[in-house]
């Protein structure tokens, strides 16, 4: 990974921001750009020069290596995030962008985000609904053991109370896994998720 010898000190503020509404979040997050700089800056300690950051969005968003990217998605990339993605970002009080330096720095701010930050594949469900029939399943499970319909009737009931355990602890280890995985600021190229253009 590249460094970048700026000093998150000299550029990001030091002034408290307003808290973040949930929809300001969400239309930061909304953009994919938006989301590979977010994903860039928590690599590099917080801050970066407006080079790195086209280069390494454009080389994200083409499949290609930073060494590959052309002049002209380069100048793309350039184009839209210093004429609106950056702006909205300072915008929105979540990085501070000084255009006349090229440096891009995060602010405390950008630590509201991490809420906000859990990226969904496009061939995957959110956990959120995972759980939901987790929990239908093992309930239709207790009450059909707690009846006494068959085949439920049949196994005992320490070792059904252990497999309903077993199943959400194995479910619980899953997700930090997969949340570990899919988190924007990972090392290596960021997750993609659903929704969100990138120009």
């Amino acid at each position: 990974m590249m460094s970048t010898s700026v000093s998150r000190t000299d550029t990001a503020s030091t002034v408290r921001t307003p808290a973040l509404s949930q929809d300001v979040a969400f239309e930061l997050l909304s953009c994919r750009r938006r989301r590979y700089v977010l994903h860039y800056l928590k690599q590099t300690d917080g801050v970066a020069t407006l080079r790195e950051l086209v280069s390494h969005v454009a080389a994200w968003e083409n499949g290609i290596s930073t060494a590959e990217v052309t002049y002209e998605q380069r100048t793309r990339v350039y184009t839209a995030l210093r004429q609106s993605h950056l702006p909205k970002l300072d915008d929105g009080g979540v990085v501070s962008f000084d255009a006349d330096r090229g440096i891009v720095a995060l602010t405390d701010a950008a630590s509201e985000l991490e809420v906000y930050l859990d990226v969904v594949p496009h061939d995957d469900i959110p956990w959120s609904k995972y759980y939901v029939g987790l929990g239908v399943l093992c309930t239709g499970f207790i009450a059909g053991m707690w009846a006494g319909l068959l085949p439920f009737s049949l196994i005992p009931p320490l070792i059904g109370t252990s497999l309903v355990t077993a199943l959400f602890t194995l479910s619980a280890v899953a997700h930090v896994y997969h949340d570990n995985r899919m988190r924007l600021g990972m090392s290596g190229e960021p997750p993609n998720g659903t929704g969100g253009e990138g120009a």
